[in-house]
């Protein structure tokens, strides 16, 4: 005969306290609304978030007469591991947010709306809440509505400290704006937006690089600590932490740690500037593969990319890593962005002037190549 347990089994004893995550749920209501656009509609206690995509020309300035929804899904990869290591968690939902949004707007796209999926082993307050706060940021950034989520308590699957994310993002393109590899011309130059470090690819190799050569992550090195360190470029999303790390040297951790570039607020803009004119012909979010495995995906068979690799200045971080890792040029270029995080595909005519009209929005940009006959490959010169 089975032997029944001496006291009655609680959902919360076996370690999932609902009472708690419902609590912390309610706890991001008014963070979640600064993120609202007027195209989100209330829906309190929904099972869904609800969003308009029609609407009215008289409360909107913009409005699509052949809509496409565009919609992608990614995480950070191991770069959670390295945060929680450092219990340092102001900059990651930023990641989330920006591996998500960086990729949809490459098909011309705008962003509309963002969710989020947090598994955790328990319902810890304060972390989950430096968590969704950055992702809230990064959304409000991108003019793009952080209108759910899911906080998963898995006490089973994760240990005390460990944690996954996965981010969701919708957004809209007018059909005729979608990029495709069919409009990009042999004679196209090819621009490089400068990234703000490693972004969020590549850390299983730099965690290894940090074991291997015995690193400290909260020390700092000299050869990470450019001259005039307060006046860093400014990151793309302005927080307490990232102005404060601004203002001194930053620990191997901190620069580690630093959240992949938001290149939507440049981009969206840039191309509300050429609704008639088709001047961007394609674009890439450099992430796992680096350049010559993204750029790639934006060239027709017949075309490839020459770029000069000596045609953008590379952030210390790389050079450090290689040396401590003894990694190979080749590795490098296969795994990390370099110091590119995002390329355009621009007509030749106007390549100068979109370069001039991204760095007045905070972008820094490079010439590094140029479109060539060819079978469909990004070559370096």
């Amino acid at each position: 005969m089975a032997k029944r347990p001496a006291t009655n089994l609680t959902y919360a004893g076996s370690g999932v306290d609902i009472d708690k995550k419902d609590a912390f749920t309610e706890s991001l209501n008014s963070m979640l609304r600064k993120t609202f656009t007027q195209r989100v509609i209330p829906n309190p206690g929904g099972f869904a978030g609800l969003f308009r995509l029609d609407y009215n020309r008289g409360l909107f300035a913009r409005n699509y007469k052949d809509p496409v929804l565009v919609a992608c899904c990614d995480g950070v990869g191991t770069k959670i591991k390295l945060a929680a290591e450092l219990k340092s968690y102001g900059t990651i939902g930023i990641d989330l947010v920006a591996m998500n949004v960086n990729d949809l707007i490459v098909q011309g796209a705008e962003p509309l709306f963002f969710l989020d999926y947090i598994a955790t082993p328990a319902v810890d307050t304060a972390f989950l809440t430096e968590l969704v706060s950055g992702i809230a940021e990064a959304c409000r950034k991108c003019e793009c509505s952080l209108i759910g989520g899911e906080t998963a308590n898995m006490p089973d699957l994760y240990r005390p400290g460990d944690f996954d994310l996965a981010g969701f993002c919708v957004g809209v393109v007018e059909l005729k704006r979608v990029k495709r590899p069919t409009q990009v011309k042999a004679g196209d130059v090819i621009l490089g937006l400068a990234s703000d470090g490693v972004h969020s690819n590549g850390y299983t190799l730099v965690r290894e690089i940090v074991k291997q050569a015995k690193l400290d992550l909260h020390a700092v090195y000299p050869e990470l600590t450019p001259p005039g360190t307060g006046k860093r470029r400014r990151s793309s999303v302005a927080n307490k932490s990232t102005k404060k790390a601004a203002e001194k040297p930053m620990t191997l951790g901190q620069v580690l740690l630093t959240p992949t570039r938001l290149y939507p607020p440049s981009i969206t803009r840039l191309q509300r500037n050429y609704r008639v004119k088709n001047v961007i012909s394609g674009m890439a979010h450099i992430t796992g593969s680096g350049i010559g495995g993204n750029l790639c995906r934006a060239l027709p068979p017949d075309l490839d990319a020459r770029i000069r690799l000596d045609s953008w200045p590379r952030p210390l971080i790389f050079s450090f890593l290689q040396r401590h890792g003894n990694v190979t040029d080749e590795e490098m270029y296969r795994v990390f962005n370099l110091g590119i995080g995002y390329c355009l595909i621009v007509r030749k005519a106007f390549a100068e002037s979109i370069k001039e009209q991204l760095e007045k929005l905070g972008e820094t940009v490079s010439i590094i190549g140029e479109i060539v006959k060819g079978g469909g490959e990004v070559v370096r010169a």
